[in-house]
């Protein structure tokens, strides 16, 4: 096999494998977000987590993983929109922002 189809197909990989960790990543946020507001007696507004930030981090055991920040807004008299943010390292939920407390999950 030439090494170009070689490495389109190992380039395709990647993006399949990018696209299926960042599906899983945003489910794992999505599942915090609900569980806090609802232990809050918040209303979660849209049910959905938006990209706010993707980085490069560090796990406690060394490896390599993405830091990704999600944005998502939530109500709590139901007349107002109030910005929250959940930060995820790897599909491990780090922290989680309701303004104007800050949760820390570590």
């Amino acid at each position: 096999m030439p090494t170009t189809e070689l490495f389109f197909m190992a380039l395709i990989a990647l993006a399949v494998w990018f696209w299926v960790d960042t599906l899983r990543a945003r489910e794992a946020g999505m599942q915090a977000v609900r569980q806090a507001c609802k232990a809050a007696g918040l209303q979660l507004l849209d049910d959905t987590v938006a990209t706010a930030s993707l980085r490069l981090g560090r796990q406690d055991n060394g490896h390599v993983a993405f830091r990704r920040v999600y944005a998502f807004e939530y109500s709590d008299t139901g007349d107002n929109r109030r910005q929250g943010s959940v930060t995820l390292l790897g599909q491990r939920v780090l922290m989680m922002s309701i303004t104007p407390e800050l949760v820390e999950l570590v």
